[in-house]
């Protein structure tokens, strides 16, 4: 079992103070893996100090230097990439071919979309006589998920260094070797000692600690909405910037003349990789009444031919969620569709066949489905799929937005349907015919998907600050 029992904080690995050890699950093995120690607010004062105190110099640092420094941290970063995608495989069940190519892979293009969101910035400009600049806001808490760690981690530092500001990370306690590698890729780097730090911990200790810190600027979080709104309350009283990328429910349109093999396809693919468990999963299917059947059909082939394995192994089959807590939830949702009249196309409740240990979730899918049904409605995290038949384009539109998210959509159609539907789904994101996300482009969402926008340019200024210097050009 591999130990990461010491914070970094002002470019040291230094002890926990008043800190508790926690054990690491294998979702695959239901045994430990790994030991961190949960932190104390001892160690989020110790690692704020350490970013304020950076704050000071690196906020001063040139553009040129930046780019350096985050190009270093790329060089090192790629090194560490098997270990990373090997600790990510085991505490949270990525299977290994995934956790070596999507889940570290999006941390490099994330450094990369920086370093040029950072060559192209424009920090000044000129209005009138007077010059409006962008500065760094400062020291920023960031709070991330299990499901995709490297690329939430990646998403908030690499902009956040671009901008020139100092941070603390709170990785979560369900998937933390690859962020305890990605301080030492950092470390590695030469990154100045303060500007990076990194705290263990759960929601209610360190992600509070620091959501209600006076010392931080700004938290930048990435989860579950229900954990967004508790982040955005912790952090009222300081009137501190919140950032959040939060849950979803996001549709995905098969539009009448869509063919229907690829519109199955392409949904079912971006469900089932990572075995559901990413915030824009395309979970809801809406199809044209009349090609219900056709749509089922296709899906439950595609559901059928997908196996569950060990995510240890390398190949094309899915591991189990992250723990029994999820696969509780999964469990309960399942049931909770067929007792509310779904037609349970295949899958369902308990581990696949021959499965007696992990937490495997089958493929699951449902047909009949309507839009206020509980699968519908609430954020499965799982791979399950439901099918939602619709009358016509403008109920298809109607169903896709009803809903409390907002954060992505899909739409499978010819050239003048969707430029008809897209403009009206009421989501950050757009992926049409298959399109995939983009590191340069702005990701985040509507309604209760959350606030602000990752990655590239728009990453980089949710970093900021805007300032007015009235008269300086006079």
């Amino acid at each position: 079992m591999r130990s990461y029992l010491n914070q970094y904080i002002g470019g040291q690995w230094v002890e926990s103070e008043g800190g508790k050890r926690h054990a690491v699950i294998n979702p695959a093995t239901e045994s430990p893996v790994s030991e961190i120690t949960l932190g104390s607010q001892a160690d989020v004062d110790k690692a704020v100090a350490a970013a304020r105190t950076a704050f000071e110099s690196f906020s001063r640092t040139s553009r040129e230097e930046r780019v350096a420094l985050i190009e270093r941290v790329l060089e090192a970063y790629k090194n560490r990439a098997d270990d990373m995608a090997e600790a990510i495989s085991a505490e949270m069940g990525a299977p290994l071919s995934l956790a070596k190519t999507a889940q570290v892979g999006s941390g490099m293009g994330h450094l990369m979309a920086a370093a040029k969101a950072l060559k192209d910035f424009e920090f000044e400009e000129e209005i009138g006589n007077s010059l409006v600049v962008h500065e760094p806001i400062g020291v920023v808490a960031m709070i991330t998920p299990w499901n995709w760690p490297l690329n939430q981690i990646v998403s908030k530092v690499a902009p956040a260094l671009a901008a020139g500001c100092t941070m603390i990370l709170k990785p979560s306690e369900e998937a933390p070797g690859c962020a305890m590698i990605f301080a030492e890729v950092m470390d590695a780097a030469g990154v100045p000692a303060g500007v990076f730090n990194l705290v263990n911990g759960d929601g209610p200790g360190v992600g509070t600690a620091l959501s209600q810190h006076k010392g931080v600027d700004m938290v930048s979080f990435t989860g579950s909405t229900r954990a967004g709104i508790l982040v955005a309350k912790n952090a009222a009283d300081t009137v501190k910037r919140v950032h959040q990328e939060l849950g979803g429910k996001s549709p995905s349109l098969m539009l009448e003349g869509a063919d229907v093999e690829t519109a199955v396809k392409g949904t079912l693919f971006s469900v089932l990789m990572n075995s559901g468990q990413s915030c824009i999963a395309p979970a809801r299917l809406l199809v044209p009444k009349s090609l219900e059947q056709e749509a089922a059909s296709a899906a439950a082939a595609m559901m059928k031919a997908t196996p569950c394995g060990n995510p240890a192994e390398e190949g094309r089959h899915i591991g189990p969620v992250v723990n029994k807590t999820q696969w509780d939830k999964i469990q309960g949702l399942i049931r909770k569709g067929m007792e509310e009249g779904a037609t349970l196309v295949t899958g369902g409740p308990g581990r696949p066949d021959g499965v007696d240990s992990g937490y495997y979730v089958k493929p699951t899918l449902f047909s009949g489905v309507r839009n206020d049904m509980t699968i519908a409605r609430e954020e499965i995290f799982g791979p399950v799929v439901t099918i939602i038949p619709y009358e016509d384009e403008e109920d298809a539109i109607r169903i896709a937005n009803d809903t409390d998210y907002g954060l992505s959509a899909v739409v499978f159609g010819n050239k003048d349907a969707v430029r008809r539907v897209a403009p009206r789904l009421r989501a950050g994101m757009v992926y049409i015919n298959g399109g995939q996300p983009n590191p340069d482009l702005p990701f985040g969402g509507y309604k209760q998907s959350g606030n602000g926008r990752e990655h590239g340019k728009f990453g980089l200024a949710e970093f900021m600050e805007v300032k007015a210097m009235v008269g300086a050009l006079a």
